[in-house]
């Protein structure tokens, strides 16, 4: 399987896993204070395995690439609408939609991230792929149908909904900076989300919980906001932000799931027509293949990388022969044939 599906399948896993959990932890503290500890765990805990990580790589080749002033505004942008807005409706919405629902829910941030990508930022996709959407915004509509209240709008999914379009936004943006350091990206969005959204709560009066309650949180956080965003990070780089949003559909999948074991909840029939037309989707999306004659224009950037045939170049450096390495390196112009993903260097018009 392609390293790139792996990355994505996993952060969907760890992603998904945490809306249950989310759910358990939102009636014993505001939603704002909620989303900063979320995010103030995942920092915390990435920072600590980059300090490890800078102990234990100390040779220059070995280092990843960092963030560059020209990326900053980008990730400036994903770190607003990806580690503040979109936690926060999260959690409003969590107040009121059951984690199950949610969790299927949350399978539009996959649809608006490639919305954005293919409108937005002209990223090619086919009729196998549009269809797989299609698929996935009809049961989306289903369940927000299934959350409609007597009287009024179902705010509960419209939150959660909002969230994904935050997402979407952030997936995007994050797309840009891909190319550098994950851990970097994940743990700087993680300690300056959190910080900000866990300042404002404190401002207007959130009060927090027990500290066993404040650490649950933030191992959470860690794993389903983290982890998980480290891996997104290296499923962008290697397939593009449209395909690694249609991979991470499953996450909702894995919540779900653990939503029905952990909190005994009883979905109806609306819930389970959903689950199949996500089902459907999903497999469109997973059985895709891409492929044409291309031409790969002049590149310098850097990353962690093998010398395939897209990276046939000369070091000015004393190389002991250990593959994958980091360093900065130029591509030069190249045609050929092969299936591929829109990855980094596969940004080509069609």
């Amino acid at each position: 399987m392609h390293p790139g599906v792996i990355y994505a399948l996993l952060a969907a896993v760890l992603f998904g896993a945490s809306t249950p959990f989310a759910k358990t932890l939102v009636g014993q503290m505001p939603p704002v204070a909620l989303a900063g500890i979320l995010y103030l765990g995942s920092g915390l805990g990435l920072l600590a395995c980059y300090v490890v990580r800078a102990l234990v790589k100390r040779k220059v080749e070995e280092k990843p690439i960092r963030l560059t002033r020209a990326d900053l505004p980008w990730f400036a942008g994903a770190v607003v609408a990806g580690g503040m807005a979109g936690p926060l409706l999260l959690m409003l919405g969590l107040m009121s939609v059951t984690a199950s629902s949610a969790s299927l829910l949350l399978n539009m941030e996959g649809v608006l991230t490639s919305m954005l990508a293919w409108f937005v930022f002209k990223e090619n996709f086919d009729r196998r792929i549009f269809i797989g959407m299609l698929l996935i915004v009809a049961a989306g509509v289903i369940l927000s149908w299934d959350q409609v209240p007597i009287a009024g709008l179902p705010w509960g999914a419209i939150a959660i909904v909002g969230a994904c379009l935050c997402w979407g936004i952030d997936n995007n943006l994050t797309r840009k900076v891909s190319a550098s350091d994950p851990l970097e990206i994940a743990a700087t969005k993680g300690l300056v989300a959190g910080a900000v959204n866990l300042a404002i709560g404190l401002v207007i009066g959130s009060t927090l919980p027990a500290l066993p309650t404040v650490l649950v949180a933030g191992v959470v956080g860690f794993c389903g906001y983290g982890l998980s965003l480290v891996l997104f990070v290296l499923a962008l780089r290697h397939l593009g932000t449209a395909r690694t949003g249609a991979y991470f559909s499953a996450a909702p999948f894995a919540g779900a799931a653990l939503s029905l074991v952990m909190l005994g909840e009883v979905p109806g029939t609306l819930f389970w027509i959903a689950a199949m037309l996500m089902a459907a989707g999903i497999w469109l999306h997973l059985t895709e293949s891409h492929g044409h004659q291309h031409t790969h224009d002049p590149l310098a950037h850097g990353h962690a990388h093998s010398h395939d045939v897209h990276h046939q170049h000369a070091h000015g450096f004393e190389w002991d022969g250990v593959e994958p390495h980091v360093h900065p390196h130029e591509h030069v112009p190249l045609t050929h044939f092969h299936a591929h993903f829109p990855d980094i260097h596969h940004r080509h018009e069609h």
